[in-house]
C-alpha cells in the first residue's frame, strides 16, 4: 500500500461515501433537532400544566438527550438516502448538465467528456445531498412528533405529567434514532 497523498478527486470520492456531514449541515441538524425536541415542552407546559420553574431542569435534560438522538437520526437517514436519491436523479441531472454544457459549448470551445462527467457527478452529488438532508429532517421530525403525541395522549395518559413527558419524549427520540439505523 502506498503512502502517497490522495488526489483532490480521491478526496471528493471518499467524502461522498463517508458518514461525516459538513459543518453547516451538522449545525442545521442540531438546530432542527433542538427546535423539534423543544416542542413537547410547550405541549406539557400549556396542556398538562407542568410549570417551567418546577420542571425546568427535567425539560432541559430531556431536550438535550432528544436533540442528540434526533441529530444522530438525521445523519443516519441522510446517509442511507443519499445514494438512492443520486441513482434516481441521475437521468434528469445528466440531461440538465449536458444541456448547460451544450449551451456554453456553442459559444466557446468544445468541452471534453471528462469535464462533462465531472460536472454531472458534482451536480448529481449536490442534488442528492440537498434532497437527502431535507427529507431526513422532514421524516424524522414527523415521526418524532407523531410518536410523542401518541405516547403522551394515549399510551402514557394515566402516568403523572412529569413521567408522561419524560417517557414520551425520550422514548420517541430513542425509537426515531433506532429506526434510523436500519437499512432499507
Amino acid at each position: 500500500m502506498s503512502s502517497a497523498p490522495l488526489t483532490a478527486e480521491e478526496e471528493i470520492l471518499l467524502n461522498d461515501f463517508s458518514r461525516t456531514v459538513p459543518r453547516s449541515t451538522s449545525i442545521l441538524f442540531h438546530l432542527n433537532a433542538l427546535f423539534v425536541s423543544g416542542l413537547p415542552i410547550w405541549l406539557f407546559w400549556r396542556i398538562q400544566q407542568l410549570e417551567l420553574n418546577t420542571y425546568g431542569i427535567m425539560f432541559g435534560i430531556v431536550t438535550l438527550v432528544s436533540t442528540f438522538l434526533m441529530s444522530l437520526a438525521y445523519k443516519n437517514v441522510k446517509y442511507s438516502l443519499k445514494h438512492k436519491i443520486a441513482q434516481r436523479r441521475h437521468a434528469g441531472v445528466t440531461a440538465e448538465v449536458l444541456q448547460q454544457v451544450a449551451d456554453a459549448s456553442s459559444e466557446k470551445k468544445k468541452t471534453v467528456k471528462k469535464e462533462k462527467d465531472d460536472r454531472v457527478l458534482f451536480k448529481k452529488t449536490e442534488v442528492a445531498d440537498l434532497e437527502a438532508t431535507h427529507f431526513s429532517i422532514f421524516y424524522n421530525n414527523a415521526l418524532f412528533l407523531f410518536l410523542t403525541i401518541i405516547l403522551s395522549f394515549y399510551i402514557l395518559k394515566n402516568f403523572s405529567p412529569g413521567a408522561n413527558y419524560l417517557g414520551s419524549s425520550v422514548t420517541s427520540a430513542c425509537v426515531v434514532a433506532f429506526l434510523s439505523t436500519g437499512s432499507n
